[in-house]
């Protein structure tokens, strides 16, 4: 591990290096947000909506540049997680509690918590409306809202999920029915489902599967298992290098890998699940499982959708560079919400934390954005308890590694990064 951390700290170490400035810039005693304000202001400098991880890291950034007095954040949920980790968690890895912490203990010192949610944003007028009634004015808004979990748009869930042998990993609520399901799988077809939308952890649906298949192994089961992967998408990932890694992984292990197949409907009663072929409109495929993980379709949050910051397809429409609004300057994005191409993912909103840091510090000085976001994202793809596919890769498919050998093979050490490693530089050096 001592030659893994010489390597992180190295010029390469493009996926390290937003963590590490992060903590450094930063460096004093941790000092914790002890709760909502109860006579929040009507206006800040800085107002931030969402506590998620762009939502955390952008209000401790801006406090830096404004003064934790000017800065808010929008967040009515008082839980904070650190989400994908939730991979391990569903296959018996990790537990649930070690993913969350108090939404107020990851609050940046003196910046303000208003615990409320957002249903209106008005930009032409600077303000926003939260569900409490208030109105809240800015000079600068960051909306990190992240994504939409739309279970409701399969049939027969959520409430699909008071059956056994189902599970998903997207949702605290489902996370632990996946390693349930896992454990008290017998014998028949053991599912895993990509929906026809954009999902936040674009790799999280097929880890899983690989994961279950490790877990068949090692219990015995394998032979008795019937492993298939039904994707809305016409390849196993978006990266040729990694994707050619992945499909030799799914032929040694042998596992069913069927494309353009979209889960419509679960009967949950019957371990049902139904499959419309994407590639022949109107045809439908009804498939018995043993076990079921469900990912669910995604979208903008709703109160995104009709809002004037939205594009077409309900994104915050930011310009993929800067991440400056097309038609609002003093508006931005981060993260899932917003319409940048590349995965969304924690790696995507650590490297584009950096980048809106130095865009609205710009702005501030009524100077032009000069830093250029080139889509940097990670998936590590967790193939095993002990093995990962570090991918990393831009806006145009292109791997950006951070180690000097092939990240394609599966590596323990990679592992033991995505398991241990990440975790800690998360609520140790992102969010603070």
């Amino acid at each position: 591990m001592t030659a893994l951390i010489a390597v992180v700290s190295g010029p390469r170490a493009r996926l390290f290096a937003c963590f590490l400035r992060l903590g450094t810039q930063q460096a004093g005693p941790l000092q914790l947000h002890t709760g909502a304000s109860l006579a929040a202001k009507n206006y800040y400098e800085v107002l931030v909506l969402g506590g998620g991880s762009g939502g955390i890291t952008m209000a401790a950034r801006m406090k830096r540049r404004v003064g934790a007095d000017n800065v808010a954040i929008v967040e009515p949920s008082e839980r904070h997680f650190y989400q994908p980790i939730w991979t391990l968690v569903g296959a018996g890895a990790k537990q649930l509690s070690s993913s969350g912490r108090p939404t107020s203990s990851v609050i940046p010192s003196g910046v303000e918590w208003i615990k409320a949610r957002v249903v209106e944003l008005n930009p032409d007028k600077n303000c926003i409306h939260t569900d409490n009634g208030k109105e809240i004015s800015y000079k600068y808004l960051i909306i990190a809202l992240g994504i939409q979990l739309d279970y409701e748009k399969i049939k027969g869930l959520p409430e699909g999920f008071a059956h056994p042998k189902i599970g998903s990993n997207y949702s605290v609520k489902t996370v632990e029915k996946t390693w349930k399901a896992l454990q008290d799988f017998k014998e028949g077809n053991a599912i895993f489902t990509f929906p026809n939308t954009p999902v936040k952890c674009a790799g999280a649906p097929q880890k899983i599967m690989y994961l279950s298949e490790a877990y068949f192994r090692k219990t015995g089961k394998r032979s008795k298992a019937n492993i298939i992967f039904n994707t809305s998408l016409g390849t196993i990932f978006g990266v040729k290098k990694y994707a050619d890694a992945l499909k030799e992984i799914i032929q040694e292990r042998n596992l069913t890998v069927n494309y353009k197949q979209n889960l419509i409907e679960v009967r949950a009663d019957k371990q049902e699940a139904v499959f419309e072929n994407l590639d022949k409109p109107g045809e439908t495929q009804v498939v018995s499982y043993e076990m079921l993980h469900v990912t669910p379709p995604m979208s903008s949050p709703d109160v995104l959708k009709t809002s004037p910051v939205a594009d077409a397809a309900g994104w915050v429409d930011v310009d993929k560079e800067t991440l400056q609004h097309r038609k609002y300057p003093n508006v931005f994005g981060i993260g899932d919400c917003t319409n940048l191409p590349t995965s969304k993912t924690a790696a995507a909103v650590a490297a584009q934390s950096g980048i809106l840091d130095r865009t609205i510090s710009l702005i501030m000085k009524n100077q032009t954005p000069r830093k250029k976001y080139d889509g940097y994202t990670s998936c590590p793809l967790v193939t095993g308890y002990n093995r990962v596919i570090l991918a990393e890769f831009d806006y145009n498919g292109q791997p950006l590694e951070t180690f000097p050998f092939d990240q394609s093979k599966e590596r323990l050490t990679m592992y033991l990064m995505k398991a241990n490693m990440m975790p800690f530089l998360y609520w140790n050096m992102m969010l603070r």
